[in-house]
C-alpha cells in the first residue's frame, strides 16, 4: 500500500476505491513488494516465505469459490505465503489421460507435473460428488486470521514463476470475442477462417497450431520469453488470472444479467465480480498490491488461472496457460470496506469497472476513477471528470467471460510530491 498516499486521506471517506469509511488508526498497512522482488524471470526466486501452499488434490478446487471448506491454510496479517497452482489446460479432462495429452505436443513424461497427475486422478470422484462448478483449477481456501465481513485485504504480489517450460493457447473460429455467446454478436457475424473439423486420432480434439497451440519458454538474452515462433520471441508477463476471497452468501454473479443462481449454491469461477476472481487483468503481476472486500470470516483467499502471457482483451479467449508459483503477502485492513476490487503499483492506481456490458463496464470504471481523485486528492467532481478524460488511460482487461472488466489507470507521477 501507498502509505503517503492513505495517510493523507486518512480523515476522509474512501468512496472510490471501494473503501466506504475512514482508514482506521492502527491498521496495519500492507508493505509492497520491494524492487528486489521484482526480476522473476523463471526459476526460483530469493524472495523468503512464512508458509508454503502446495497444489495437492486437498487443497485444490475445480471452478468455484466454496463458501466455508477447510482452510488449506491459515496465516496471520502480514505474513507471506508460496501458493503453487495449476493450469487447467490438459488436467480437467476425465476421459483423456494428461500423458496422452502432452504428449501429443512433444510434453515428454518428466515435463508433467505430478500434482497435475493426482488432480486428474480425482476428477470422477469430483464430478460424481457435485464438486466441479466451472473450468478452473483453484488453490486454497487461504484464510487470514482476524478478517471479518466488512474488512479488506491487500494482496501485495511479490514473485511469480514459471513451473514448467510450455503453455497453451486455444483457439476456434468462435472463440473468445467470435464466440456467438460474445455480447458483441449479431445474427449474421461469421466466425474466423479457420478449419472447423477437427481431424480424428487425436486426443480431446487437439489440433496443432489450429485449436490448441503450445509455446515453449525460456530464457534468451537474460530475459524469460515465449518462443511464439522461431522468428518471433514475447517476454513472458506472468500473472494470476484469478485471485478472489470468497463471495457473499446468497449472492451470485453468473456468465449473462439474468443466469439464475447456480444448483451447485457454489459461484462459479469464470464471472469476476465484487469479490474479484477471473478479472485477468494482467498488470495484477510482481510488484502489484490487490485490494478485495471481505465477504464471509478469514476471507477465504483462492487463487488459480494462472497465465505467463496476455494481452489486454484475452480476446481468443485464453491466455497462455500456463502453470505458475507464486509469492503473496496478504494483509488485513480492519474495518475498513471496499466496494470493488482495485489495485495499484509504484506508479499507477488501478480502477476496476465489472459488467456483463462493456460500456457499463466502462462507465463504472470512470465513476470509481471520479470518486477516488475526489475522496483522496480533493479535486472537485468537475475536475476528476476532466482528468480521468486527459490523464487516464483506460484498458479492456479481459473481454470474453461475458462478464467484463475495465481498468483506469491512474498515473501516481503527475501529483507533486508522489502522493
Amino acid at each position: 500500500m501507498s502509505i503517503n498516499h492513505w495517510s493523507s486521506a486518512s480523515r476522509r471517506s474512501l468512496l472510490a476505491a471501494g473503501l466506504a469509511v475512514p482508514f482506521v488508526a492502527g491498521a496495519t498497512a500492507p508493505a509492497r513488494a520491494s524492487a528486489s522482488h521484482r526480476s522473476g524471470h523463471g526459476g526460483p526466486q530469493r524472495t523468503k516465505w512464512d508458509h508454503h501452499l502446495r497444489s495437492t488434490p486437498d487443497n485444490l478446487h475445480w471452478g468455484g469459490f466454496p463458501i466455508g471448506w477447510k482452510p488449506g491454510l491459515t496465516m496471520g496479517s502480514g505474513e507471506t505465503v508460496r501458493v503453487d497452482t495449476l493450469s487447467h489446460q490438459g488436467f480437467t479432462n476425465p476421459a483423456i489421460d494428461p500423458r496422452d495429452y502432452f504428449g501429443a505436443f512433444g510434453v515428454k513424461p518428466r515435463e508433467i507435473l505430478a500434482d497435475g497427475l493426482a488432480f486428474w486422478e480425482t476428477l470422477p470422484e469430483r464430478q460424481a460428488t457435485g464438486r466441479q462448478y466451472g473450468g478452473h483449477v483453484l488453490t486454497g481456501p487461504i484464510y487470514i486470521r482476524g478478517a471479518e465481513p466488512g474488512d479488506t485485504i491487500a494482496v501485495d504480489v511479490l514473485d511469480i514463476d514459471t513451473r514448467v517450460p510450455y503453455g497453451f493457447n486455444n483457439t476456434a473460429p468462435t472463440s473468445g470475442v467470435m464466440a456467438t455467446f460474445y455480447p458483441g454478436w449479431r445474427e449474421g457475424d461469421e466466425g474466423l477462417d479457420m478449419p472447423t473439423e477437427i481431424p480424428p486420432g487425436l486426443p480431446a480434439g487437439v489440433w496443432p497450431d489450429v485449436r490448441t497451440h503450445l509455446y515453449r519458454t525460456g530464457m534468451y538474452r537474460g530475459k524469460e520469453v515465449v518462443f511464439f515462433a522461431e522468428d518471433i520471441i514475447i517476454p513472458t508477463h506472468k500473472f494470476m488470472g484469478i485471485i478472489a476471497v470468497a463471495s457473499p452468501t446468497g449472492e451470485f454473479i453468473g456468465n449473462t444479467e439474468d443466469a439464475p443462481p447456480p444448483a451447485t449454491g457454489v459461484q462459479n469461477s469464470t464471472p469476476p465480480g465484487k469479490f474479484g476472481g477471473n478479472m485477468d487483468v494482467r498488470d495484477l503481476n510482481v510488484g502489484t498490491t490487490l485490494y478485495l472486500p471481505v465477504f464471509q470470516p478469514g476471507a477465504q483467499v483462492f487463487i488459480g488461472d494462472p497465465h505467463s502471457c496476455q494481452g489486454d482483451g484475452e480476446v481468443s479467449g485464453t491466455a497462455v496457460e500456463h502453470s505458475l508459483a507464486g509469492t503473496f503477502r496478504i494483509t488485513l485492513i480492519k474495518n475498513v470496506e471496499t466496494e470493488l476490487p482495485w489495485a495499484e503499483t509504484d506508479d499507477h492506481w488501478m480502477m476496476m469497472g465489472i459488467h456483463w456490458d462493456l460500456d457499463r463496464a466502462m462507465r463504472i470504471a470512470v465513476e470509481k476513477t471520479v470518486d477516488f481523485l475526489v475522496t483522496t486528492q480533493g479535486m472537485t467532481v468537475p475536475k476528476a471528470y476532466s482528468f480521468a478524460s486527459i490523464a487516464v488511460n483506460y484498458h479492456n482487461a479481459e473481454v470474453v467471460d461475458r462478464t467484463q472488466v475495465v481498468t483506469g489507470y491512474i498515473p501516481k507521477s503527475v501529483f507533486k510530491g508522489g502522493r
